[in-house]
């Protein structure tokens, strides 16, 4: 997952999972704000990904013949890129998790405040503490 590009699997997986079906321009446009990077991601980027998650069976595709104009290519999550987005949603919160502690660590080794969260280790030190104290 070091490639930040990576990150726009579970964005598209998301969004598919929220609107229901989405074509690919509607998701475009809903990836920056929805994105877990400031980086811009690129149209290209988006249509390679929905690629791959076909490939791998997240994601299935139809042409939208319908209407006026070109034909439209409509994506829709499937039961796999449903289980997958939770998978995402595990790694993510374990990435969230080990992130801020990072943080945390290195504003308290630069001698900033912390935003008053303490590490998991020290909140129980902390109700050991407390526990000891009420005795």
């Amino acid at each position: 997952m070091g490639n930040i590009y990576r990150f726009v699997e579970p964005v598209v997986l998301f969004l598919l999972k929220e609107k229901g079906q989405s074509y690919g321009y509607s998701l475009a446009a809903d990836l920056a704000e929805n994105a877990l990077t400031d980086a811009e991601i690129e149209v290209a980027a988006l249509y390679r990904t929905l690629r791959r998650l076909e490939d791998h069976g997240y994601v299935s595709s139809q042409w939208d013949t319908h209407g006026a104009g070109p034909a439209k290519r409509l994506y829709l999550l499937t039961k796999d890129g449903e289980q997958h987005l939770q998978e995402w949603g595990q790694v993510l919160g374990n990435l969230s998790k080990s992130m801020g502690r990072f943080v945390r660590r290195v504003n308290r080794i630069n001698g900033k405040p912390s935003n008053g969260r303490r590490e998991p280790a020290t909140v129980e030190a902390g109700h050991r503490r407390r526990r000891a104290n009420s005795r």
